[in-house]
């Protein structure tokens, strides 16, 4: 069974994501209910991947658990029975669901780079530079970069595009203190991730954090944190720099999609089962990695 879109009839659809449904609880309180839904190419595909939404939600709960001494997170500790009143509905996203305070998030989105790839190998190929930070010449494409850098973006309008910026561009919309508070939070989040997770088979060669801030205007780490979805995951006994690693995440999507005449808009093609299966496994296999004991 899949769960390609959630229904909570006693609650109020807040936003529907390209993954998650987004609910209001009450006024200081969020259902975030990670579906099984995938997308490529910014289109969500009609084929659900069954059991990625209880995956990605676990990771997320590990590492906020995890890493929960480095910053407060948004979890709440209240039971799903006391929210999804409908037994059935509850029953249908209980693994995929998570309580969490409604705090102000903010404008930017933390993007920490461990490795030159993407469109940081293309920035770099252009000027040397990644979001214009200096880097040594002669990088190839996956090498690991001297140390992790912060390369925030804004966060765009639905349907929009985010946009790198400067450091200096988060400033004047974080304001200079939260602006520091959210680079250095990101690069130990990130350091402490990727030495943990390296320890067990998984290069995280980059990622994103989201962030808010509680009505004492205290940082608080919101969203997904550390995903298949919102990070780069690479197999450490296959990482060879020079070429572009296999990945634990939709990559068996995409390269299916690049073979067909599709003009990559909606509505987006179903997908064959092979796909779907080879897909579930490089997430089952990531979460099986990370959280071995």
């Amino acid at each position: 069974m899949s769960l390609h879109t959630s229904h909570i009839s006693n609650l109020n659809l807040r936003h529907k994501g390209k993954v998650r449904d987004i609910y209001d609880i009450d006024d200081d309180h969020m259902l975030i209910i990670t579906s099984d839904r995938i997308s490529a190419f910014d289109v969500i595909m009609p084929t659900a991947i069954p059991g990625k939404g209880t995956i990605l939600n676990d990771i997320t709960r590990f590492w906020l658990d995890k890493l929960e001494y480095i910053i407060p997170n948004h979890l709440a500790d209240i039971p799903l029975t006391e929210i999804i009143t409908d037994d059935q509905e509850r029953e249908a996203v209980v693994s995929h669901s998570m309580v969490v305070k409604k705090l102000k998030a903010l404008p930017v989105e933390a993007i920490v780079r461990g490795y030159i790839i993407g469109s940081g190998w293309k920035d770099y190929q252009n000027t040397g530079t990644i979001c214009g930070i200096e880097l040594p010449a002669g990088l190839q494409m996956a090498d690991k970069l001297p140390e992790p850098i912060y390369t925030p973006s804004s966060k765009a309008d639905v349907g929009d595009h985010d946009e790198n910026i400067n450091y200096a561009a988060t400033e004047k919309l974080l304001g200079a203190d939260m602006a520091q508070q959210v680079k250095e939070v990101s690069l130990k989040l990130y350091k402490a991730a990727a030495e943990y997770a390296l320890q067990r088979g998984i290069i995280i060669a980059d990622t994103k954090f989201e962030f808010g801030v509680d009505e004492n205007n205290q940082l608080v780490l919101i969203d997904e944190v550390l995903t298949p979805d919102s990070s780069r995951f690479w197999p450490a006994d296959q990482y060879k720099p020079g070429s572009s690693p296999m990945s634990f995440d939709k990559q068996f999507v995409r390269d299916y999609l690049e073979t067909l005449d599709w003009n990559k808009t909606a509505p987006g093609p179903e997908l064959p089962d092979e796909i779907v299966n080879q897909t579930a496994e490089k997430y089952k296999e990531a979460f099986a990695r990370l959280t071995k004991s």
